[in-house]
């Protein structure tokens, strides 16, 4: 997202170019995945059942709708019940993990026939999605002109195409983290927290964010984020009784021994958890070096939102550290990047910098990257995980250049 006019940026990276690539993307994804739907009845032509995850999110509402909370977390009978209403798909499993107020959410669902569901949720996340961006877009200055590029870019982003291919829940931690963007434009700290506490049905995603607002000491973010997570529990815990909520923590707990359910595709992994994974063979030496880097992470982000440096370098530093310090996260989580390549976009563009140059070239890769995934089942190397540690470093450090900046500004009217 690069202002061709500006002779500052490299002669590859132009407007122009962009758009070609996003177009050629956006119609190698979306064709291929209506190629891969066109085949008559649920399931698709890999065999798989049109809308994937979504069909886990369907039986829970139907769980819900019935109030059988012994059920909830219980693989084996919602297994069964997949069978029983969606018969074309066979038997199923899904790992139950979710908190039950997710269940409750999809239970108006789930009185509609699947294949009618599923169109209501797909085309509810792309409006979501849609309407995040537009209004995130309105906010970058140095990008309205650029209105035809932001939608092409933004229409082949391969977050966005996950979620849709995957019928994924992430495109609610994007409304939430857009929310809270701007809370915090208009100072609003309270409202801010109540938007980011409502990422506890997905809670690896609050993970960089708890840390920070405690860091900072954000005491109003840290009231607003706890409220709205307990008044989100505690829906589930009114309807299911206090069984459901001790199973669901009892499975929160034991989550590292699920993982190797959770994740059949390493490949689709984008943390700093399953880059270490698949690199090193020992899982002892590997989870020590996500842990020592994910340190490294947050103390980099806390960095940065300790200092007086834009808004748009401090979120957009917060979404990567989210992404990378998440002890779980799938290739359709990515989504909630948006918000940052819009906002660093908009950054390079009146930066004009070499080293906005450098962090331009990076946001190409961070974008690019994760379609390249499935090539880490050889090279046992996920490149986009290191392409956006390279981009929060490259914010770092402009964050430490915009506050020394300040710094002399204040020295010199003294």
């Amino acid at each position: 997202m690069m202002d061709s006019r500006n002779t500052a940026h490299p002669a590859w990276l132009t407007s122009r170019r962009l758009r070609v690539h996003g177009l050629i993307l956006a119609i190698c994804l979306w064709s291929t995945y209506a190629w891969i739907l066109s085949s008559p009845g649920l399931l698709d032509r890999n065999r798989i059942v049109k809308g994937a995850d979504f069909l886990h999110f369907y039986t829970l509402g139907s769980l819900a709708r019935e109030h059988r909370s012994a059920q909830l977390y219980d693989m084996e009978v919602q297994s069964t019940l997949t069978q029983e209403r969606v018969p074309q798909v066979g038997r199923v499993r899904f790992v139950p993990l979710y908190g039950p107020q997710v269940s409750l959410f999809f239970a108006p669902l789930s009185m509609l026939p699947y294949s009618q569901a599923l169109l209501v949720w797909l085309l509810l996340n792309a409006a979501s999605y849609a309407l995040c961006c537009y209004v995130l877009w309105k906010k970058c200055p140095n990008l309205q002109s650029e209105s035809m590029l932001v939608f092409i870019l933004a229409l082949a982003y391969p977050g966005f195409f996950h979620l849709i291919a995957w019928g994924q829940t992430s495109g609610l931690a994007l409304a939430c983290f857009t929310a809270a963007y701007f809370a915090f434009r208009s100072q609003r700290c309270f409202l801010a927290g109540l938007a980011l506490g409502c990422l506890v049905f997905k809670p690896q995603l609050g993970l960089a964010t708890a840390f920070v607002i405690l860091g900072t000491g954000e005491w109003m973010i840290v009231l607003g984020a706890l409220l709205a997570a307990l008044a989100q529990l505690s829906v589930g815990w009114l309807y299911y009784g206090t069984s459901v909520m001790r199973d669901y923590f009892h499975h929160l707990v034991h989550v590292r021994s699920l993982f190797s359910q959770l994740e059949p595709r390493p490949y689709q992994m984008h943390s700093l958890r399953s880059f270490w994974a698949m690199l090193v063979p020992w899982p002892h030496l590997a989870f020590a070096l996500y842990v020592i880097t994910a340190v490294a992470v947050l103390a980099m982000t806390l960095y940065c939102w300790r200092t007086r440096a834009s808004l748009n370098l401090r979120f957009a530093a917060l979404l990567i550290a989210t992404v990378l310090v998440s002890p779980h996260l799938t290739v359709y989580d990515l989504v909630i990047l948006a918000p940052a390549y819009l906002l660093l976009a908009d950054w390079i563009v009146a930066d004009g910098t070499a080293s906005a140059r450098n962090l331009g070239m990076l946001l190409y890769l961070g974008y690019a990257l994760p379609l390249f995934g499935p090539l880490s089942i050889w090279t046992h190397l996920q490149l986009s995980v290191p392409a956006m540690a390279a981009i929060l470093w490259m914010i770092f450090r402009a964050t430490e250049s915009q506050t020394e900046a300040e710094s002399h500004a204040i020295a010199a009217e003294v």
